[in-house]
């Protein structure tokens, strides 16, 4: 039941968000910077829960006993080898041994291109602020200095 009641507090908000989102392409009013922001900002925390994910893959703290339960040998000799593997930040792995790592395989190119749709959000946003600044600009008429014509 624990199980059921957490699945609908994470699916209901998960599935709210997605609608706010949504909408605009169902009506044509994606064009705008502040979707492509708003896009970029739902990257960066899918980034970050994936990051998450990656980083706390298998089921306990203790690399050793999580191999084990995951039905592995754990090779001590292999991983003060390869001690610094473990430690970054990216690419993510957790490897048990040569064969088998605790992360998931789509962990690392999910962060990829996560990281990749955010930046180019972001790229959009500002292209389109420019370009909507410049057309208003276009749009103004200038203003003329007025002066006075004498006829002689």
């Amino acid at each position: 039941m624990g199980v059921v009641t957490t699945g609908l507090c994470l699916a209901v908000p998960a599935l709210f968000l997605l609608w706010f989102w949504g909408r605009p392409l169902l009506t044509g009013r994606w064009k705008t910077p502040g979707w492509f922001v708003a896009t970029a900002g739902l990257s960066i925390v899918a980034t970050a829960v994936t990051w998450f994910v990656g980083a706390f893959a298998g089921s306990s703290m203790s690399s050793a006993e999580s191999c084990r339960q995951a039905g592995v040998n754990y090779d001590s000799a292999y991983r003060a080898a390869h001690w610094r593997e473990s430690s970054r930040w990216f690419p993510l792995h957790d490897r048990c041994n040569a064969t088998h790592d605790l992360v998931p395989a789509w962990i690392n190119p999910a962060l990829v291109l996560l990281s990749l749709l955010a930046v180019l959000c972001v790229g959009a946003a500002v292209w389109l602020a420019v370009a909507r600044r410049r057309t208003e600009a276009d749009r103004v008429p200038a203003r003329r200095s007025w002066t006075l014509s004498v006829r002689r």
